[in-house]
């Protein structure tokens, strides 16, 4: 039986010898990456891939850069650029139905809704929400930057996070005209400044972690009513050493069984990885080890979740890891990868088909996102 095929996209600011998005094909056995191509894009900040798996979406200076993605070998095809109607953003995320691409706004606080054809092409823009704040905008850490967009898993509610103003802002979509409705605000601790939400593989639980007060927030998640329902269940800390000043989480990522949380740390450069009850969804630290690096900004892992990745933007590398996680160790293996300011990594299985990249069915969804009880027991991007 033919092994599956995994290919790598690595995002790169191009203001120096980078060129954009870096292609890698995955040598499982080994847990390593070589460059086969790479495809020029200004500056690639972020990446995620279509619905249907036939298109990769990444952040550019001109909006949104479209490539088709060969079924067969991986490799990228520029297609076009479609603009946003505001500054760059910082992330992509898209719906579950394939109708809409979602861009947080950084550095402007604006969430964009863009419309996506059925064969993932990119079409115009649907709606564009600014975030508020009554403060100056010369305060950096209380003018609104939206970090994050993503769609609740149940796909009912669009979470902007906003690290400026310390808020994740849950909207409702609508399904014919991608307008925008805000339906309620979670309020996170005063300059906690959360960076990006995950949601666990059962969709009852959202990890949220923030980049000034270095903490992973667990929340329960219940979608069933006509506002969700996002209630703190625990909070940890993700550095080394809790004394340890001038630090930024930045990478967030949960394994693909769902069963592990990885979470990056720039300042005392580490990673930390934890074990996710599958019960309760609280966290069980595993280790907190550091990466012989500068500002881990982004973190992924193989599919056999044996492999560590970490993207060093200020040492300018990718490097590997052998994850033990019964001794709770990573060790570095392999060189690393020379290359300058990387941003983000996306692994994607060759030949993807759409029933591949739908993990679950919208209806799977409205079943597994309702509680059981007892469950509730540095940078800018």
């Amino acid at each position: 039986m033919e092994k599956d095929k995994y290919v790598a996209y690595v995002g790169t600011y191009t203001h120096g010898t980078s060129v954009g998005v870096h292609v890698y094909d995955l040598d499982m056995e080994n847990g390593y990456m070589t460059e086969k191509d790479v495809v020029p894009v200004n500056n690639a900040s972020h990446l995620t891939k279509s619905t249907n798996g036939k298109y990769l979406y990444s952040i550019a200076d001109e909006g949104v850069a479209v490539l088709k993605i060969d079924q067969e070998t991986g490799g990228l095809t520029p297609i076009n650029k479609v603009g946003i109607d505001g500054m760059r953003g910082c992330f992509l995320s898209t719906d579950s139905l394939g109708k809409f691409l979602f861009v947080a706004g950084y550095h402007d606080g604006k969430v964009t809704v863009v419309h996506t054809h059925r064969d993932g092409r990119l079409g115009s823009v649907m709606d564009g929400i600014f975030h508020k704040s009554i403060f100056s905008v010369a305060e950096r850490n209380f003018r609104p930057h939206i970090s994050c967009v993503n769609m609740t898993p149940d796909g009912k509610f669009l979470c902007a996070v906003d690290s400026g103003i310390d808020h994740i802002n849950i909207y409702k979509v609508n399904q014919t005209s991608g307008k925008l409705t805000l339906l309620d605000i979670v309020r996170c601790d005063l300059e906690s400044g959360p960076r990006l939400i995950r949601f666990g593989r059962d969709g009852r639980f959202a990890y949220v972690n923030c980049e000034l007060s270095n903490e992973i927030i667990v929340y329960s998640y219940d979608g069933s009513g006509k506002v969700p329902k996002f209630e703190v269940i625990q909070k940890v800390d993700s550095r080394m050493d809790k004394k340890e000043i001038g630090c930024a989480s930045s990478g967030l990522k949960i394994s693909p069984g769902g069963k592990y949380l990885y979470c990056s740390t720039a300042g005392d450069n580490s990673v930390a990885i934890y074990e996710i009850n599958q019960e309760t969804g609280m966290l069980s630290k595993i280790c907190k080890l550091p990466i012989s690096g500068k500002y881990p900004k982004d973190i992924e892992v193989f599919p056999d979740e044996k492999t560590l990745v970490t993207l060093n933007h200020e040492s300018n590398e990718i490097r590997f890891f052998t994850i033990d996680y019964e001794r709770g160790l990573i060790v570095m293996k392999g060189k690393p990868i020379k290359i300058e300011t990387p941003n983000c990594i996306l692994i994607s299985k060759v030949g993807e088909k759409e029933s591949d990249v739908k993990e679950i069915s919208a209806e799977e969804a409205a079943v597994i996102v309702t509680p059981k009880k007892g469950a509730n027991e540095k940078s800018k991007s």
